[in-house]
């Protein structure tokens, strides 16, 4: 990868996950694999770890199991998470949704469509995915589909 191709993806991430976020997802130091479309755009970035990130074509990028411990690792809590209880633990973890009945504590600046990491109280990661509510719906409804998970950590 570049320095102008990484300093680009940095700054994509700092703006999706708030600042700090393009340095824990892409460090200097890293040895990332980017793998690109036939026009040369990224689509994926991964580590030895895994998968970073997907580069979509809307210009956002989705998460990856990786790309969801570099960031709980780097960004102060509660920043890109979403905490549930101990009871959606074993199915978050299955890579099964998070109910917002389930939700104990999520970042305030959470918005539908928002990619996230969710974890457990202690900060664990279970699972990474994709907001379904805001902030303030995970934290007042009772019902509904709080974080469309696409990837658990099982």
């Amino acid at each position: 990868m570049t320095s102008d191709e990484l300093a680009r993806l940095r700054t994509v991430a700092d703006y999706q996950f708030g600042g700090g976020a393009g340095a824990a997802l892409f460090p200097v130091d890293d040895d990332l694999t980017v793998t690109h479309s036939t026009g040369g755009r990224p689509r994926q970035i991964r580590a030895d770890a895994g998968r970073v990130v997907s580069y979509g074509t809307d210009g956002r990028f989705t998460l990856g199991i990786e790309g969801g411990r570099r960031l709980i690792g780097t960004l102060d809590a509660p920043r890109a998470r979403v905490v549930v209880g101990s009871e959606s633990d074993p199915f978050v973890r299955d890579g099964k949704n998070a109910f917002a009945k389930f939700v104990r504590a999520v970042d305030d600046d959470v918005r539908p469509s928002d990619e996230v990491a969710v974890v457990d109280r202690e900060g664990d990661l279970l699972g990474v995915g994709r907001a379904e509510l805001s902030a303030d719906a995970m934290r007042d409804f009772g019902t509904g589909m709080a974080v469309k998970v696409r990837s658990g950590t099982d």
